[in-house]
């Protein structure tokens, strides 16, 4: 059973925009060699393993590449 409440784990504060700042965090997650491509790749991968362990390891890898 899971219980979901939608909260910040560290309280923030913006003052300020940085648009700089911004397109850098969102190429790690969005490029071609961010987060979201590798744990998609790792994901994809998985099905194409022989057994289960190997299985399992992707899919750990590729659920770990989504943590902040």
């Amino acid at each position: 059973m899971y219980y979901y409440v939608k909260s910040l784990q560290y309280p923030i504060n913006i003052k300020r925009r940085d648009p700089k700042m911004a397109q850098t965090i969102i190429s790690q997650y969005g490029g071609p060699d961010g987060e979201l491509a590798a744990s998609l790749r790792y994901l994809s991968q998985r099905f194409g393993m022989p057994d289960q362990k190997s299985k399992a390891v992707l899919n750990d890898i590729g659920t770990e590449e989504f943590a902040p």
